[in-house]
């Protein structure tokens, strides 16, 4: 299937000015692209040398994930499955090495020796730490002896022994883990945040609002840029679309786990007989490409420039202001009025533009190697939901994980409550990647 061919079967319904983000609907928050690394540092990968896929797309889940309980590293590496992989990776690494040494310069198995270096280069930095907190548990063993010396001097320099080697063991076992689960290229970048009314009328509208507002908010709460794209208010002040950019310091890792459709539980201002309403509105969260990354051919684009239309403004009706810019080859669509200069609003439409080309392009390149893992388009639906903001209850439940932070309004405030959530959901992201690698499920072991 080629890129065109696939994007056009990625908008499936969508039309107009919102490209809805993506949605896996199985049970796992994991990247494609973290799913590639383990796959080569298991050797599971047909080619090594695409070990780390470009895909930084998160599988955004609406099941709860398999892990129900977030593990200490103290647990993590208590675990037999662990000290098994890394005793079957240091027997690998041994023998790749020995097919390196003893085939250099050789002209036959050309194909193979470069597969055992690129499994022996993959291999070595986690080989290092593996041996290195071998060396320092045996130390910290040591310190038992000493501890019960009859010379006071020497217990005292043992407990300071224990402390230091206690600090060693759990600076090696960090690295270790990070070694297990690396973060994503696209974890670094700058994203294009979009958010649509679902279901529920007005009152949808009005959540959505308030969502983005929050996101507005936390972006403040971090130091981050936040520039509104687009803004399409509703009736009676909610919100049916907007779209912002927003930039700063691993603002796309913070942020992804926030893509799918959350839902709210509450009483309407517009309800006169208090009965309560179920509503849902979906969030999109695009990684934005550079220039020097991804770029667009300009012949492969139209550009149309209308008059603004909207609730007042001196400019809306009178100029043409208003950009819309179509990539031909897919269909997909962008514009912007949100700005009274036509060239900024060229400037914002080029943005959204390539934030989704760009996502559709490393959810295109991962369908080639995890056929069976189909991404979605949302429907919005209140089944779908990720996550409940229910307020009679004044509780705020993610799904995915069963975790519940309490005090509606103040998480809707985007500072430490959201901050909380989205930290755990990294959590539980990191621990399903390392229970993946072990071949874990939800059984203890």
């Amino acid at each position: 299937m080629c890129f065109t061919q696939a994007v056009k079967m990625h908008l499936g319904n969508v039309c107009g000015r919102s490209l809805m983000s993506s949605y896996q609907r199985g049970s796992t928050i994991m990247s494609q692209r973290q799913r590639d690394y383990r796959a080569v540092l298991c050797g599971r990968c047909p080619n090594s040398s695409q070990k780390l896929c470009p895909n930084s797309r998160a599988m955004h889940a609406t099941q709860p994930l398999m892990i129900t309980k977030l593990l200490s590293v103290d647990e993590i590496f208590a675990r037999r499955s662990l000290q098994d992989y890394f005793k079957k990776m240091e027997t690998e690494y041994r023998d790749s090495l020995t097919v390196v040494n003893m085939t250099e310069g050789q002209q036959d198995g050309e194909e193979e020796l470069r597969v055992k270096r690129t499994r022996v280069s993959v291999l070595a930095p986690l080989i290092q730490y593996t041996r290195e907190l071998q060396t320092k548990q045996q130390e910290f063993a040591e310190t038992e002896t000493l501890l019960k010396d009859d010379d006071p001097d020497m217990r005292e320099l043992a407990v300071l022994e224990r402390e230091a080697c206690q600090k060693a063991i759990q600076d090696v076992r960090q690295k270790i883990l990070s070694l297990l689960i690396p973060e994503e290229e696209s974890d670094m970048s700058d994203l294009v945040l979009e958010v649509t009314a679902g279901v529920g009328g007005q009152e949808a509208m009005l959540f959505t609002a308030e969502v983005f507002d929050m996101y507005q908010s936390f972006a403040a709460h971090q130091g981050w840029g936040f520039d509104i794209l687009e803004y399409m208010k509703s009736e009676i002040g909610g919100l049916r679309h907007a779209s912002a950019s927003v930039s700063g310091p691993k603002s796309y890792k913070r942020m992804k786990f926030e893509a799918g459709v959350h839902r709210v539980q509450r009483v309407p201002k517009t309800e006169k007989q208090g009965r309560m309403h179920t509503s849902t509105m979906t969030v999109a969260v695009l990684p934005q490409p550079t220039e020097i990354t991804f770029t667009i051919n300009a012949k492969d684009l139209r550009i149309e420039t209308k008059r603004a239309s909207g609730a007042g403004g001196q400019h809306v009706n009178t100029t043409d202001s208003a950009v819309r810019i179509v990539h031909l080859p897919t269909g997909v669509v962008s514009e912007c009025q949100q700005e009274r200069s036509q060239l900024k609003n060229k400037e914002k439409a080029m943005k959204v533009l390539r934030a989704k080309l760009y996502s559709m392009r490393l959810e295109e390149e991962t369908s080639k190697r995890y056929t069976a893992r189909k991404v979605q388009i949302g429907t919005k639906g209140r089944s779908e939901k990720i996550r409940t903001y229910n307020f009679p209850q004044d509780r705020i439940t993610d799904h995915r994980i069963g975790k519940t932070v309490h005090d509606v309004r103040e998480f809707l405030v985007g500072e430490e409550l959201l901050e909380e959530m989205n930290v755990a959901l990294e959590e539980f992201s990191n621990q399903e990647i390392l229970m993946d690698i072990l071949g874990e499920n939800d059984s203890d072991q």
